[in-house]
């Protein structure tokens, strides 16, 4: 599976990286090699977790609901 990253510069130093395609999939590192090798290890857990949510939400009598918090 392909993955399209957006990879930049960090003010601090570094670089940052995001997945436009998982919402919420960031990462950084030192050096490209390594924001990029990051980036993996990152879409990896994202869809760890969609496969585990996905686990809870098949699971029989159990529902899945979003709830609004403000503070």
């Amino acid at each position: 599976m392909k993955f399209s990253v957006v990879l930049e510069s960090a003010v601090e130093g570094g670089f940052t990286v995001s997945v436009p395609a998982l919402d919420g999939c960031f990462t950084q590192g030192e050096t490209t090699e390594q924001a990029l090798e990051n980036a993996k290890e990152a879409i990896l857990c994202y869809l760890e977790g969609l496969e585990k949510l996905n686990e809870i939400k098949t699971r029989p009598g159990v529902s899945v609901s979003e709830i609004e918090v403000t503070i």
